[in-house]
């Protein structure tokens, strides 16, 4: 049994309360699951924080044929079910006004001129200022018509402008390094770079921006984090859920590029990055970026060896699913970066649906001690290495495990695990990703959004992998068992380098 020691509140410093600039909010594919459940709920709480400007407004454009009443409906809907804050009727007398809806196709020139009139309207109306935050909350196979459609219509103004454009471009951003490139390009075309938010909802978690944090401001730790005293990292996406309703997009997507090509490199070049000069959106990413360059590259004859992939018995029976589908829904792989502080040092990377346990957490496994304990082989046995453990999700918060001497007359030597739960230490839950996300947008800080040339640079370290799995499909689907860790080779590779996968 390990003992747990219990960590006291934090005293929270004043700070200042971050606004919103005056502006529209216009969000296409409004009538879809996204809007409803994250997008709608988010911008709600954040004016429950008092985060947003009285001059605001929200759009929804879609194919859907409401009218302003039945939209108001439906976000009101959204808030009610899924708002981690309650709903409170009197702030929602603030919304209505707020909202509006076009209906109309996304080719259809006039859908952008009924756009463009309900935007100056809202202007007039709320004081937003021609400032505009375009959502794109559709497929990639929309952004062309959609781009092209707010360009002629005069609704993308150049940077520098008294007034700003800018626009949220949903994942997944491409299929493979072609598909990425010819997004970029056809979004290059009608927008600058810093006009052009590509969003990733991991990076947007309290826990995963704590990351550079933990690493950069607490001295007892950043002299550790490097290849003298790592010995590995594992970083872990679990689900429970399986494909649900998503079986369509998910046979053309798959784990690989679902969850590993975007969230697990995310978190991976935060956790491995070097610190950046200053917290400025370009030098952040620039250190994510030359972590993404430093990945060895996976070639033919080491994919075998370093990658795992399984799907889940029961798979190939959901809606929309072939019945002889190929389509990984696990994936576990070793990765090396080649640089100076890593240099040596396994990344076990993990992620998978309907397995043991929901969790997405970073552990790191620290180098053992070096001798028997006092020179004697019993009480070095009792001796695990140190691992301290990022729970990005849920119970979000950290846990550091060392070793202490058992109180009592012998010598024993026991595991205490020291665990900080955000919502114990900071007093309940933290914000949603999709709040910080789009207050960041409004805000014009691209800090925690993708820049272009990391978008190209995972998806081209990535790309050896997809194509090596579409040359040697799997013969042995499926081969894991719903609510269990992943198939049986996932636990060889990690034991082949005398380890084991951290399953809590």
């Amino acid at each position: 049994m390990s003992a747990k020691l219990e960590v006291p509140a934090v005293v929270m410093p004043k700070r200042e309360r971050i606004v919103a600039p005056p502006c529209a909010v216009v969000v296409f594919g409004a009538s879809g699951d996204l809007t409803r459940r994250k997008l709608m709920p988010a911008l709600y709480n954040l004016s429950v924080g008092t985060h947003l400007d009285d001059r605001f407004s929200m759009v929804g454009v879609a194919r859907r044929p409401w009218g302003h009443d039945a939209f108001v409906e439906q976000m009101q809907g959204g808030v009610q079910e899924f708002s981690r804050t309650p709903f409170d009727a009197k702030l929602w007398e603030w919304w209505g006004p707020r909202l509006d809806y076009v209906s109309g196709d996304f080719n259809s020139p006039d859908t952008y001129k009924r756009l463009a009139l309900c935007l100056a309207d809202l202007d007039a109306k709320h004081g937003t200022s021609g400032n505009r935050l375009f959502y794109l909350a559709v497929p990639p196979d929309e952004f062309a018509a959609i781009l092209q459609g707010l360009r002629d219509a005069g609704l993308i103004v150049a940077p520098g402008a008294a007034t700003f454009s800018r626009v949220i471009v949903e994942k997944p951003f491409g299929s493979s390094l072609e598909t990425a490139k010819q997004l970029n390009g056809l979004v290059a075309e009608v927008l600058d770079e810093s006009q052009t938010f590509r969003i990733d909802h991991y990076l947007g978690k309290e826990t995963v921006q704590n990351i550079m944090v933990f690493r950069f401001a607490n001295s007892m730790f950043e002299p550790l984090w490097n290849r003298k005293y790592v010995d590995h990292v594992q970083i872990t996406a679990a689900e429970t859920v399986g494909v649900g309703t998503r079986g369509k997009f998910y046979e053309s997507t798959g784990v690989l590029r679902d969850i590993v090509q975007n969230h697990l490199l995310e978190v991976l070049s935060l956790c491995a990055m070097e610190p950046p000069n200053t917290g400025h959106a370009d030098d952040v990413r620039g250190e994510k970026l030359k972590v993404l360059k430093a990945l060895r590259q996976p070639w033919s004859d080491t994919v075998p060896n370093d990658v795992v992939l399984g799907q889940y018995n029961g798979y190939r029976t959901e809606p929309d699913i072939a019945p002889q589908s190929n389509t990984p829904t696990f994936a576990a792989m070793r990765v090396f970066i080649d640089n100076w502080r890593w240099q040596g040092v396994p990344f076990y990377l993990r992620a998978g649906k309907r397995m043991a346990k929901r969790v997405t957490e970073v552990s790191f496994h620290m180098q053992p001690i070096p001798l028997q304990l006092f020179g004697s082989a019993d009480l070095c046995e009792h001796v695990e290495p140190n691992v301290l453990t990022l729970r990005i999700q849920p119970e979000e918060g950290i846990q550091l495990e060392f070793s202490s001497k058992v109180p009592g007359h012998d010598f024993t030597v026991g595991p205490v695990v020291m665990d900080m739960k955000y919502t114990e230490a900071f007093g309940g839950e933290p914000p949603e990703a999709y709040e910080r996300l789009l207050l960041d947008a409004m805000r014009g800080d691209a800090t925690l959004f993708s820049r272009r040339d990391a978008v190209e640079t995972s998806w081209a370290w990535i790309q050896p992998i997809l194509d090596y799995v579409e040359q040697h499909p799997q013969k042995d689907f499926p081969n894991y068992e719903q609510g269990s860790w992943g198939p049986a080779a996932a636990d060889s590779l990690i034991h082949s380098d005398r380890r084991q996968w951290r399953n809590r």
